[in-house]
Formats: structure tokens, C-alpha cells, sequence
């Protein structure tokens, strides 16, 4: 099986949901996410904080140097994630589908290198 990562893709700047219209999605996720594990696919998943929480380290002039903030700006910033196994691209999107239903916003499906590629 390979795996493969589905992130949740939000506007940049974007603002929460209403905490009705939140609640709605986190239930919605979670049936998602828990069809997931009862099929076998789960193998991790998790919603992030803002871009703005996040720390990037550089190596940069034989050292490593820290900055607050996300890494680039962008239109889209990743809210979460779930890491999945799937027999192939297209189960993996079937999976994305349920969770861009569930949540309402892009996700972004992509596959990890198998163990055996450079």
C-alpha cells in the first residue's frame, strides 16, 4: 500500500466558521476520518494552527537561523492534514473527496515517495 497526504487547503487570512457552521464540519470530519480507520486507510491525521504560529529554520551561512511566520506567503495555507494508505491515486482521491465534502474548501492529495525511491 502507499501512502499518501491529504491536506486541507484554506484561503490565506481566511477566519474561522461560524461555531454552529464549526461544529458541523468537525462532525463531519471525524465520520470521515473514523470510515477511514474502520477501512484501514487511517495512518494519521490533525488540524493545524495559523501559518502565523508557525517557526521556519534555515540554514543559512554555515548555521541555522529561526523566523516567526509561515515559510512563504501564499493565497492557500494548509489547515490540516491526513495521512493515508491506499492501493492507489485513485482510492486516495475518493478519500480527498470525502474530506473536501466534509469540510468545503480544496484538498490537496499527494503520495510520499515509496520506501524503495531515492
Amino acid at each position: 500500500m502507499k501512502q499518501y497526504l491529504l491536506s486541507v487547503c484554506y484561503p490565506a487570512g481566511s477566519t474561522q466558521p461560524p461555531p454552529e457552521a464549526l461544529k458541523k464540519i468537525m462532525r463531519d470530519v471525524q465520520a470521515v476520518h473514523s470510515e477511514m480507520q474502520a477501512a484501514g486507510a487511517w495512518v494519521f491525521g490533525g488540524g493545524l494552527y495559523p501559518a502565523n504560529t508557525a517557526t521556519v529554520l534555515r540554514h543559512q551561512g554555515g548555521g541555522i537561523v529561526t523566523t516567526d511566520g509561515p515559510f512563504i506567503e501564499s493565497k492557500e495555507q494548509i489547515g490540516g492534514i491526513s495521512v493515508v494508505k491506499a492501493t492507489d491515486l485513485d482510492e486516495a482521491l475518493d478519500w480527498g473527496r470525502k474530506l473536501a465534502q466534509a469540510i468545503g474548501v480544496p484538498i490537496e492529495v499527494r503520495p510520499f515517495f515509496d520506501n524503495h525511491a531515492p
